[in-house]
């Protein structure tokens, strides 16, 4: 078994030294929400070494430019629906609402699709309040159905009271769910407790899903770490890679499962432009 830490030094965190990898090595996904809004940050995310995907909010300033330079640039470019909160926060332009008709909330995310090139997925940015609906939720599935099997889905798990991916897998919508939020404490040394979280959930399940954003300490951690992975034993890979993998024990939500809502909050740092 591959032992995995991560280490305090002068300069901030270090990955511990690993055994000898393993034939199939664990796989991991990250994410990276919010680009769209801060140019030199979202070129930052693009330019992470290996396929980390970009999720981008809908009609901001930078998101088309850096869709398309993500996609020159092998990334998965993924549409961060902004999604009703429980606690009436606002989500910007492109929103879906608990108070749309079928038909509204059919073309908002038509058009939020329609405004990122070279979209692949879809995740949900908030949404505590909507991702609990069934209704609306199969609205969406229906929406990602009219594209074939172009896109898949990635519950965000805002809320431990989630039943998107649930709808999702009945809808036939290819689909997981984030296992760990990377910096929903932006601090260095909290970021590093939660990319050990990540390893050990891969190590453990065979595979993970993380979200991060791009706040300065998030980039800096990623930029240094994650060309240290492939000698540690984990593999990175693009989000779609793991949805053709066999299924994660646990892979589907049940109220068994479910996380508890503190540690599935809404990440409450987010980066302005």
């Amino acid at each position: 078994m591959l032992l995995i830490g991560l280490a305090p030094w002068s300069g901030g965190w270090a990955l511990e030294p690993a055994a000898m990898p393993a034939a199939d090595p664990p796989l991991i996904a990250i994410i990276i929400d919010d680009v769209g809004d801060n140019l030199h940050n979202g070129l930052r995310v693009i330019d992470l070494p290996g396929p980390v995907a970009a999720a981008f909010l809908p009609h901001t300033r930078y998101a088309r430019r850096l869709a398309r330079l993500a996609h020159r640039r092998d990334k998965e470019v993924m549409l961060y629906l902004p999604m009703e909160a429980a606690d009436g926060a606002a989500t910007g332009p492109g929103s879906v609402t608990l108070a749309m008709t079928e038909q509204e909330f059919i073309n908002i995310v038509e058009a939020d699709l329609a405004d990122i090139p070279h979209v692949t997925g879809i995740n949900n940015h908030m949404g505590s309040l909507l991702t609990q609906q069934p209704g609306p939720m199969r609205w969406l599935m229906q929406a990602i159905n009219r594209r074939g099997q172009l896109l898949f889905f990635v519950d965000s798990r805002t809320t431990a009271a989630t039943v998107a991916q649930k709808v999702a897998a009945e809808n036939g919508v290819p689909n997981l769910r984030r296992d760990v939020f990377l910096d929903n404490d932006p601090a260095p040394e909290a970021i590093a407790v939660q990319f050990k979280r990540l390893l050990g959930i891969a190590r453990r399940r065979g595979s993970a899903v993380a979200i991060g954003h791009p706040h300065g300490t998030t980039l800096n951690f990623l930029e240094q770490h994650l060309p240290q992975l492939a000698g540690l034993g984990i593999r990175l890979v693009a989000v779609r890679t793991l949805l053709q993998q066999p299924a994660r024990p646990g892979g589907y939500v049940h109220a068994s499962t479910a996380e508890p809502a503190s540690t599935a909050a809404t990440p409450k740092t987010r980066i302005l432009p």
